[in-house]
């Protein structure tokens, strides 16, 4: 999917210019830098991971713009890379998105015309409060004389707070996607991972972050069903805080690096994932009463609680469906500089940012 928001960004260009794909999360800034490998091979180039201070992002909302804007800087200065022209990303819930069919053969300005007047009929605000896109999909399902078109809307605030942290950090913010598109884009590199290609299989992409799960089911790479659910990594936080008398920080610290008590794994690792699977179990759940499907043949774990051992074990037991780990990389070459075996375990939370990165090589 490609998204840009009408931000009058120079990015498209014949050849693609060099390209971050950077990811502003709750609790973390990812980026990943992509190369050519030749021969159709992209290669990583090099990526970071840098800690958010508490509460600087909230709900998707930047609340602390000088806080990201610092930590963007630092994740930049670590990546080492000359590379200034980033991707980004909105949250899902801050786009509001509508397919519409339109009369094929419309030129640019009538397309566009037709575009605003539809829109004034979905979005609740007015026109000069959003910035508003739109791509053309291909000939409308039912009538080869029409088109099916792609519309996506968001307040300007929202996108003025992302691209003001990215140039206040001294980038460039040359597209901005949504994140759940750029999901889309990192699973195309996974799907040849899966049985058959994942092809006609329902894919469900459960990204389970410090906050929420998001859900994303996905069929021949095209989004059928989308929820957020408030669970993730912070529960397991506040259980060890809670049972061994520690700070949020020192809470964290453990959780990532190890060294809490021997009981830790059987008394609170153990019933968090328990209670993780049941979430995801549930939100499949909803799937199924709320369309017309009553399978999913694949779930995709990503997002931070991914990287827990164990994590597709406990999920595929009680969601009764094959699970594994996103990893978007498996099928790339490598850069000397990065570790292939740190790389695998830090796959699952750069899904978004590498779908991003992937938008350096948009025809």
């Amino acid at each position: 999917m490609q998204l840009d928001f009408k931000l009058n960004l120079d990015f498209l260009q014949a050849k693609s210019p060099p390209l971050i794909g950077v990811d502003i999360s709750t609790s973390s800034i990812k980026m990943v830098e992509l190369g050519d490998a030749g021969k159709g091979l992209r290669r990583i180039e090099r990526y970071v991971i840098e800690p958010l201070a508490k509460e600087a992002v909230a709900d998707g909302n930047i609340v602390n713009l000088e806080a990201v804007a610092e930590a963007i800087k630092h994740a930049w200065r670590h990546m080492g890379t000359r590379t200034k022209n980033v991707a980004l990303a909105l949250p899902a819930a801050a786009v509001i998105t509508k397919k519409i069919i339109v009369p094929a053969g419309l030129n640019d300005n009538e397309l566009e015309l037709q575009v605003e007047s539809e829109a004034n009929q979905y979005i609740p605000f007015a026109l000069d409060e959003v910035n508003l896109d739109f791509q053309v999909l291909g000939p409308a399902p039912s009538n080869p004389e029409e088109v099916e078109v792609l519309i996506a809307a968001s307040r300007k605030e929202k996108v003025d707070d992302r691209v003001a942290a990215i140039e206040s950090a001294g980038l460039k913010a040359l597209v901005l996607d949504v994140e759940s598109f750029a999901t889309q884009t990192a699973y195309e590199l996974i799907a040849p991972q899966l049985p058959e290609s994942g092809h006609d299989q329902m894919i469900a992409i459960v990204d389970i972050g410090s906050t929420m799960i998001h859900v994303n089911v996905l069929l021949n790479n095209q989004s059928v069903y989308t929820r957020e659910q408030t669970f993730g990594g912070n529960n397991l936080t506040q259980e060890i805080q809670r049972r061994y008398s520690l700070s949020a920080e020192e809470a964290e610290i453990a959780k990532r690096n190890g060294g809490l008590p021997e009981n830790y794994g059987q008394e609170v690792l153990q019933p968090f994932l328990d209670a993780l699977a049941l979430e995801v179990a549930r939100a499949l759940q909803f799937f199924f009463s709320s369309t017309q499907f009553n399978r999913v043949d694949h779930i995709l774990l990503a997002g931070g609680c991914a990287m827990i051992p164990g994590v597709d074990e406990a999920v595929a037991q009680r969601a009764q469906v094959r699970t594994s780990i996103a990893n978007p990389f498996a099928n790339m070459a490598i850069s000397s500089h990065i570790k292939p075996r740190q790389l695998a375990q830090d796959a699952p939370i750069l899904l978004t940012a590498c779908g991003l990165a992937m938008r350096r090589f948009d025809p």
